[in-house]
């Protein structure tokens, strides 16, 4: 996996701290890793986006498309997901669909990632729970979650193709094979729009 930095966790080996201080050093590491389709596309590092970045992202759009089109959603719950979709990958990396990578495999090290990270908390139980709702796929925060991680994808890409980095049209191709809320691909369609 491509990273600006080593795991900033490594800064505390043998240091004792509170666990909330070490959970961040992990959390930190998100900021360190690449979102890798971008680099496997030919987006050189010094404009590819983190995983942290589109994480946050991710969350600014559940905050904003969840009451913005009154969903019957859970929106604290939906902005919770969005918030930490991404932490399996502290460990495991950020997979792509080109890699040789099973889809289980794929599960079993951001499942390993996620337990080591969150167990130590307060409530960790319940953060781990959550994301297991997101990877499941089945309750609808989940799904709307799953195709805002897509959407993202494709805002990013219309990013990088307005400053003339390159055709992305991969991304937004799959990303329009995962959306189905009417909302939300009415969004993919004014982003194709753009393109012409």
């Amino acid at each position: 996996m491509h990273t600006k930095a080593a795991l900033p966790i490594t800064l505390l080996d043998g240091k004792q701290t509170l666990p909330i201080i070490e959970a961040y050093f992990e959390f930190n590491h998100l900021k360190h890793l690449y979102r890798q389709g971008w680099l496997k596309h030919g987006i050189e590092p010094k404009y590819c986006e983190s995983v942290a970045e589109h994480s946050f992202c991710v969350a600014l759009l559940a905050l904003f498309l969840a009451d913005e089109y009154h969903l019957e959603l859970d929106t604290t719950k939906v902005i919770r997901m969005a918030l930490i979709h991404d932490l399996g990958e502290i460990y495991a990396g950020d997979f792509t669909p080109k890699d040789a990578i099973e889809t289980n495999q794929k599960y079993q090290l951001e499942k390993q990632s996620i337990i080591q990270v969150l167990s130590k908390l307060p409530n960790g139980l319940k953060w781990i729970d959550l994301w297991e709702e997101y990877e499941k796929g089945q309750s609808a925060e989940s799904q709307f979650v799953r195709q805002l991680d897509r959407l993202e994808m494709a805002l990013q890409a219309s990013v990088y193709e307005h400053l003339g980095l390159g055709n992305l049209s991969v991304f937004f191709e799959s990303a329009n094979q995962v959306l189905s809320a009417q909302q939300l691909k009415s969004i993919s369609r004014e982003l194709e729009d753009l393109r012409d």
